[in-house]
């Protein structure tokens, strides 16, 4: 029997010919990347292995992203702490206006390319599959360790294979495609599994969509979201990575602990509701739910592909008199193109509210915090219970289209009303 992707990447990574799944191994990584949630933990574990201990820069990164610009006295002493790590040990950082969500920003700067391992002390870690990567989300502690000696402990995941064949719908995208796999196998349907992803309507997506779709894999229980590399990944790659890849791809007669099938055809603009990221139902199935807040950002839709679909809905439309639009670029480039294509003023006329980048709101941090009893759509990864704000909001998940119409009127809308 063959290997899957993320076998062969474990097998390489280790030094050996072949892994079986649940195998323990230690493995050589690639990156490691921090941020200044996760940081602060981080660091005091690594000055537990002394002072003659030194990070191995080229592989650590450390990007503030969640509480930046910082909004009070404890997340600018977390950031200084960051800073101070990064200028002591210089390694790779990016200082607030040079910066954005750790995860868009890790694949613009060619950290992640196919065939790498890659680990982050943040679960979201997993998007970089998107880019034919094996990538996951690990703690504190074990960031701190791989700073410190290049490599980690892994067990073997079991690998599901998604199949989706077919055109998905004109307002569909890679967060319906997800959305509706979530809501089929659950939150705990691909549990430290590595999630595979294949068909043409997989093939037929820009890199942003695909990188929704690994973002989300966590959002099943997911070690691993993987989709393997293409002439969509290489012309990206092209000029920007960091050193030299090698794609990686399963066997013919690899081996998957189960397979399933879906028709991008009967996959319609897909929302979940509260509280679970599998709680999900048609867009047009909820039209007379009301929204106070609609939010357009984070390291799932914050690319410029999401940007540039909200201004086509938004240009010559107004922002409901009771919703307040939220749009956050996920990075500084992100920004930078808004503004040179005339996002921004899009955006403003319509009545939304523009920031630069910042994780902040998709936490309940701060830049676009719920209230009790206040009503969300967002463009984010999780719905859970006070995920934005107070524990009586509630937060509903969708694509950029949707988060977009329903700015427009008020409402839960399939983006086809206005049409």
């Amino acid at each position: 029997m063959g290997a899957t992707i993320a076998e062969k990447i474990l097998a390489h990574k280790s030094g050996k010919i072949r892994v079986e799944p649940g195998e323990i191994i230690d493995a050589e990584v690639d990156y490691i990347m921090i941020n200044d949630v996760t940081g602060l933990p981080a660091f005091d574990v690594f000055r537990e292995f002394g002072e003659k201990t030194q990070p191995i820069r080229e592989k650590s990164v450390l990007i503030p992203d969640h509480y930046v610009p910082n909004k009070d006295i404890p997340s600018a002493e977390q950031a200084k702490a960051m800073r101070e790590f990064a200028w002591k040990y210089k390694t790779h950082y990016f200082e607030v206006g040079r910066s954005g969500v750790c995860h868009q920003l890790m694949i613009e700067k060619g950290f992640v390319a196919p065939g790498r391992l890659i680990i982050g002390a943040d679960s979201h870690t997993c998007s970089y599959g998107a880019l034919g990567a094996f990538s996951t989300g690990v703690g504190s502690t074990e960031a701190a360790s791989a700073m410190a000696l290049g490599r980690l402990w892994f067990r073997i995941p079991e690998t599901q294979k998604f199949v989706v064949e077919g055109k998905a719908g004109k307002n569909v995208m890679g967060k319906d495609i997800i959305l509706h796999i979530i809501g089929d196998i659950g939150v705990d349907g691909a549990l430290y599994k590595a999630m595979e992803f294949y068909g043409s309507a997989i093939e037929a997506l820009p890199l942003a969509d695909r990188i929704t779709i690994s973002n989300m894999a966590i959002e099943a229980g997911g070690k691993a979201g993987i989709i393997p590399p293409d002439d969509t990944v290489f012309r990206y790659l092209d000029g920007r990575v960091k050193g030299s890849y090698k794609p990686v791809y399963a066997d013919r007669d690899a081996g998957y602990s189960e397979v399933f099938e879906y028709d991008a055809e009967d996959i319609p603009p897909t929302v979940a509701k509260p509280f679970l990221p599998s709680n999900t139902s048609p867009a047009s199935e909820l039209g007379n739910i009301t929204i106070e807040q609609a939010y357009l950002g984070s390291c799932t839709n914050g690319r410029i592909e999401d940007l540039r679909v909200a201004a086509d809905i938004l240009k010559n439309r107004k922002v409901h008199p009771n919703v307040r639009m939220i749009i956050v670029p996920a990075t500084q480039d992100v920004y930078e193109k808004a503004l040179n294509e005339k996002l921004i003023e899009i955006f403003i006329k319509a009545g939304a509210f523009f920031s630069g980048p910042t994780c902040g709101a998709c936490l309940g941090g701060y830049m676009g915090v719920l209230a009790k009893g206040e009503r969300a759509i967002s463009s984010t990864n999780r719905n859970f219970i006070g995920r934005m704000g107070h524990k009586d909001s509630e937060v509903y998940l969708a694509n950029p289209k949707v988060v977009t119409a329903s700015a427009v009127t008020g409402r839960i809308t399939d983006p086809d009303e206005l049409d």
